[in-house]
């Protein structure tokens, strides 16, 4: 079963990865620099650029590294079967 599994499939499956994850960390950064623009730093922008900044970064590093580990299995079970069984 696990044989038949192509390779586009599984890059397409990375990239769907990469791009959610990383919209999300940007979101959220982008989010906490407004808040912490408004709370703490009398509406100064530099904290929204540098949460969303930082977003982004964390999504391209998690990209970079799951793009280079290319045996990684994510969220796939794994059935164990027992042949020793009589």
């Amino acid at each position: 079963m696990a044989g038949n599994v192509r390779s586009e499939d599984v890059l397409g499956q990375k990239w769907d990865r990469c791009v959610s994850d990383t919209m999300i960390k940007f979101a959220s950064g982008l989010g906490l620099g407004i808040v912490f623009s408004v709370v703490f730093f009398r509406r100064r922008p530099w904290p929204v650029a540098f949460g969303a900044g930082v977003g982004l970064g964390m999504g391209y590093a998690n990209c970079q590294h799951d793009f280079q580990n290319p045996f990684l299995q994510h969220g796939q079970k794994v059935k164990v079967t027992d042949n020793n069984s009589s």
